[in-house]
Parts: C-alpha cells; structure tokens; sequence
C-alpha cells in the first residue's frame, strides 16, 4: 500500500490541553489532524469511520484505556501507526504497549522535536 506525503491523524486523549498542545504541534509541521476523542470507546468509533493513518493515543484515559483501545485497533487496522502517549512510563506499560503492537511511545511532557521525531520514525517504518 502506497503511503500519502500526509497522513491523517487521530488524537486521542482525555485531557484538553494535552490535545490542543499535540494538535498545534502537528499542524505547524503541516500534519492534518482529522479528529479528536477523549477515550479509546469514541477513538474505535472514529476510526472505524475515518480510518486515520496514524492515531497518537493516550495510556490512561476513562472508559476504555489507551492499552486496550491499543489492542482493539491493532487487531481490526493493523496497518494504522499507532504512537502511545503517558505521563507515567512504568516499564509494564511500555512493555504491554510494545506487544500489542504500538509503533512508538512518547513521554509527558513532551516537546515538539520529541512528537515530531516519534512521528517521522514510526510513518516511515510503517
């Protein structure tokens, strides 16, 4: 599958601020942001209709975590990049993460070099 110059982005996370700071992040580098959710139940509903390219997906959220909305969507999209987003990178995290399939993981507070550099790895592995 032939991948676009742009990818569309999904970002999930229940923290408003921490959603407007990726999305200012991603769209100075000319990233298209398509959508935002606050948990993994609204992220798989998105996805499924949007089908974005690359969804940024927080470890700790409400209703259904970024872990388990991490194994749903690998296993329904598994071409999707998946980058996981956490203020806490316990090494259980990280690891459950990394054998579910996540593309790359980013740790709170990041800066934009850090977002942008995760992001270029994973895309261009993908």
């Amino acid at each position: 599958m032939a991948r676009t110059n742009s990818p569309k982005i999904l970002i999930v996370d229940d923290n408003d601020l921490m959603r407007a700071l990726l999305r200012g992040i991603l769209r100075s580098e000319s990233y298209v942001v398509i959508g935002e959710t606050k948990n993994g139940a609204l992220a798989l509903e998105f996805i499924e209709k949007e089908k974005p390219d690359i969804v940024f997906l927080d470890v700790m959220m409400p209703e259904m975590d970024g872990l388990e909305a991490l194994q749903n969507i690998k296993s329904k999209y598994p071409q999707t990049v998946v980058i996981m987003i956490t203020g806490n990178p316990s090494v259980e995290n990280v690891q459950e993460s990394i054998q579910n399939g996540a593309d790359g993981f980013i740790v709170k507070p990041f800066n934009s070099a850090k977002v942008l550099d995760t992001l270029d790895r994973a895309w261009q592995v993908a």
